[in-house]
């Protein structure tokens, strides 16, 4: 098992070559890291694969040649995991990496999950000559990203089909909503949130005023249908919702096909795209024109840049709208591979200056339709290792 470079008594360097370096990522570092591996052997050109975690990931690590052990700074940053001992002294995740980064001669920094931090110190990066990966070029671009309220009122700034969307804040405003809008399917998402967090689909506008069954939730959990009344009485009596309160959207159920699409961008140019939809437990990978139709312009107004991930479903008209935005990779940008065309290596290729500037229209003829069932592979862990 590897040891983090910043746990080892022995941490200085020789000059290197480039390097390429991961941060920590939602779901797909792993993935990323071996696509990088593979386009190491492949190149004539050496470069160095780093990564980075706050916890201790042997299974992401070891496609890795250096690992670091990023700080984590509050208890805000413990999700799913115990929180790790600070390192000390204590500093801020971004400078801790690019303090690491100018000494592993990093040509390329992919932020994963912590966009934001990095992005506001975007210019240190830049002068250090740091190709610096958020999903944007501005926190302004991000944070209109995270907020699906603002994202989508920026998409009708700019011309963009897009779901329509209603916040609500408290329950009254939620019983106004439904009020005015409940003749049609509903669903209700957070403003903010990963994962389909939050998401529920309500019974209005059914078939003879039919209702989930009250059980019906609790039962088919990944259905996410909820009964409207038990919605409304569980957000009504939430202690958690009444200490931390949580913007919701209100939002038309789209009853079309949803896509998902894998984007490789430079300041809101797409360089390379793959599109998939899924139906039961299959990926169907390719590339459609109509639903990049949608994505085009919408990685153009919002000037994203690196590797991020679109999600768009159709209307009752077969319309294409665009849902959200994801900065960072999809947690399924590994399926690309199947078709011929590894996002990861377009990506990092060019950013590492072993290919061309991707065309579009280039990458897109490469594409061979496919279809993929993701399965669950294991990793053995070391007893001593710790989080």
């Amino acid at each position: 098992m590897k040891t983090p470079a910043n746990e080892s008594p022995h941490t200085t360097s020789t000059a290197a070559p480039s390097a390429a370096w991961l941060a920590e990522g939602q779901s797909s570092q792993r993935d990323m890291l071996a696509s990088l591996q593979t386009l190491k052997a492949q190149s004539e050109m050496p470069f160095n694969i780093i990564a980075s975690h706050r916890h201790n990931r042997p299974e992401i690590f070891e496609f890795a040649d250096s690992v670091y052990r990023e700080p984590s700074a509050s208890a805000t940053d413990s999700d799913e995991q115990a929180m790790l001992e600070p390192l000390e002294p204590l500093m801020p995740r971004w400078q801790f990496v690019l303090e690491q980064a100018k000494n592993n001669n990093v040509k390329v920094l992919l932020t994963g999950r912590n966009g934001i931090d990095y992005e506001a110190h975007r210019e240190t990066f830049d002068a250090a000559g740091i190709r610096l990966l958020t999903g944007a070029t501005s926190v302004a671009a991000l944070e209109a990203i995270d907020d699906k309220f603002a994202f989508m009122q920026q998409c009708h700034e700019h011309d963009i089909p897009v779901a329509e969307a209603w916040r609500f804040d408290n329950v009254a405003e939620l019983e106004a909503l439904l009020a005015t809008h409940g003749h049609q399917p509903l669903c209700i998402k957070p403003v903010t949130g990963i994962f389909a967090q939050g998401f529920w689909r309500l019974d209005l506008a059914k078939n003879d005023g039919e209702q989930y069954d009250s059980f019906e939730h609790l039962y088919f959990t990944e259905e996410k249908k909820i009964n409207t009344a038990q919605f409304i009485n569980a957000y009504a009596n939430s202690l958690m919702v009444h200490e931390r309160p949580i913007p919701m959207l209100l939002m038309p159920y789209l009853s079309g096909q949803e896509y998902s699409i894998d984007v490789v961008c430079e300041y809101g140019e797409v360089l390379a795209a793959i599109t998939r939809y899924k139906t039961g437990k299959i990926q169907h990978i390719g590339y459609e024109q109509a639903v990049m139709d949608v994505v085009i312009p919408l990685i153009k107004a919002f000037g994203c840049d690196g590797i991020v991930s679109v999600q768009t479903k159709a209307d009752d008209d077969g319309q294409h709208r665009v849902l959200e935005i994801n900065s960072r990779p999809s947690g399924g940008i590994d399926y690309t591979s199947h078709s011929g065309v590894d996002l990861t290596q377009v990506g990092f290729g060019y950013w590492l200056g072993l290919t061309d500037k991707p065309k579009l229209a280039d990458i897109a003829q490469q594409i061979t339709p496919c279809q993929v069932r993701s399965i669950m592979v294991s990793v053995k862990i070391e007893e001593n290792a710790s989080e």
